[in-house]
């Protein structure tokens, strides 16, 4: 009969090599959404046409807003008007200052009611957004996928100040945890795994929702992502 003691090695191998595919899976799709910055054909303005509650791309550093065409895309087949922040550019510039540019959109745009559709770093910019930024009520709530809300222990190691930016004791990160109100308007989505966000991205007061796949970058082809948009949007 087997023990706990000699099936947890193989269990702790199976784990290994699962994190490992999601690992694997991960950055295959993260170099495909790079690609679409250089292929990518239709401008932005493309997708904001429609009716329905209009939705502002947010995408996560090193992303332009190619990363996230593919959500663009299914939520403009839905009815909405999905809105790009082509100031974002890449998206290395600070928390505070990318949020500002959001904010200006909003604002010139003449976006009430919107939802925030945010990968990684872009869920820390909207929720800046919606705590310090009068354009804040002009958001009704935000989708954020695979956000480091608590901080990334890895972000200390990383060689570029717009990287060690995610550390949690860094004084921007610190006052966007203590705005905890804004957080009942945030459903933050995330995976089983996150090989960049070892603590999570479960978030207090928020609608947490755990995929049952892994990854930082795969996980926004997730159904459930287009679900909660779609929820939050109706």
């Amino acid at each position: 009969m087997s023990t706990d003691a000699e099936t947890s090695p193989m269990m702790t191998a199976r784990m290994g090599l699962r994190e490992l595919g999601w690992w694997v899976r991960d950055y295959v799709y993260a170099v495909r959404g790079q690609w679409r910055a250089f292929v990518g054909r239709d401008g932005p303005d493309s997708f904001t046409g429609g009716e329905g509650t209009p939705i502002v791309l947010l995408p996560g550093i090193y992303e332009t807003w190619r990363f996230l065409e593919p959500l663009a895309r299914a939520l403009h087949e839905r009815g909405h008007p999905v809105h790009v922040v082509a100031e974002l550019g890449d998206n290395r510039r600070p928390i505070a200052e990318q949020a500002a540019r959001v904010a200006a959109l909003l604002v010139s745009r003449g976006l009430d009611d919107v939802v925030l559709v945010a990968h990684s770093k872009g869920g820390l910019i909207g929720k800046h957004v919606m705590a310090f930024d009068p354009a804040g009520s002009r958001v009704r709530a935000m989708v954020a996928v695979a956000t480091p809300f608590g901080g990334s222990r890895y972000s200390r190691l990383m060689p570029t100040p717009s990287l060690r930016a995610f550390a949690s004791g860094d004084a921007t990160m610190r006052a966007l945890a203590a705005s905890a109100e804004a957080n009942a308007r945030i459903v933050s989505v995330y995976g089983a795994f996150d090989p960049h966000i070892p603590e999570g991205s479960e978030l207090a007061g928020a609608r947490n929702v755990r995929l049952s796949g892994g990854g930082h970058f795969r996980v926004l082809a997730d159904p459930r992502v287009i679900a909660e948009v779609v929820r939050v949007a109706g």
